[in-house]
């Protein structure tokens, strides 16, 4: 659900340092905008903001990029950042749909948490994980492809292990009741907070998939 409108949102958005307001005009010179090298993560559908401010925080070592579509929610982010100083986080209003004409084999991870799960048949096109998405991924990511997921909706968590699988990807770990396991380095989401208190339970999946040219990674520690 979308928020209320916040009142100059537009000039609060376009006025911090940490939106990129063209982002297709870094494409495939995003390590130009953050000065260095560094692993890039991005989180597709950031809400307000928790997961991936926390990621930037306990991570120095990697970039992080969040992609919001909604004014109304992003503004949220930007307002929480207000007092920070972290050289390591980006975020982007735009579409996920476009996400093709933004980054160009140069992302090492895809965060895709509470995703809208888009329950009716005919709109499974739309769903983060469909093949008309992981498509799309393929073409962003720099050697092996990763993607984490967390989602609350089982149904949208089957449709897309199968997905994932279908797609090439071998699921690396899973869960369907996440707070039963060691949580310690979870970054939890707005959402998540909520369904926590309600004793909901969460479902996490990492799933990776070897690049055609099976050009190894780096083990880099994630704390989230």
């Amino acid at each position: 659900m979308r928020l209320r409108n916040v009142k100059g949102s537009k000039e609060i958005i376009e006025s911090s340092k940490y939106i990129i307001l063209n982002p297709e005009e870094n494409k495939g010179k995003w390590k130009n905008v953050f000065g260095n090298d560094k692993p890039i993560h991005i989180e597709i559908g950031m809400g307000k903001g928790d997961f991936i401010i926390g990621m930037a925080k306990n991570n120095p070592n990697i970039n992080f990029i969040g992609i919001e579509m909604y004014d109304s929610v992003i503004v949220k982010a930007v307002q929480k950042l207000e007092n920070e100083e972290l050289d390591n986080l980006k975020l982007i209003r735009m579409d996920a749909r476009l996400i093709e004409d933004v980054f160009d084999k140069e992302i090492d991870l895809i965060y895709l948490n509470f995703s809208d799960p888009w329950p009716k048949e005919r709109h499974a096109k739309r769903r983060l994980t469909s093949p008309i998405f992981l498509e799309k991924y393929d073409k962003i990511f720099k050697n092996n492809a990763e993607i984490i997921m967390k989602t609350d909706n089982n149904p949208l968590f089957e449709y897309s292990k199968e997905s994932l699988e279908n797609f090439g990807y071998q699921i690396k770990s899973i869960t369907r009741d996440l707070y039963q396991e060691d949580v310690s380095q979870n970054i939890k989401t707005e959402y998540e907070k909520k369904f926590v208190k309600l004793g909901v339970k969460i479902n996490r999946l990492a799933a990776v998939k070897q690049s055609k040219s099976n050009n190894p990674q780096k083990n880099i520690m994630i704390k989230g």
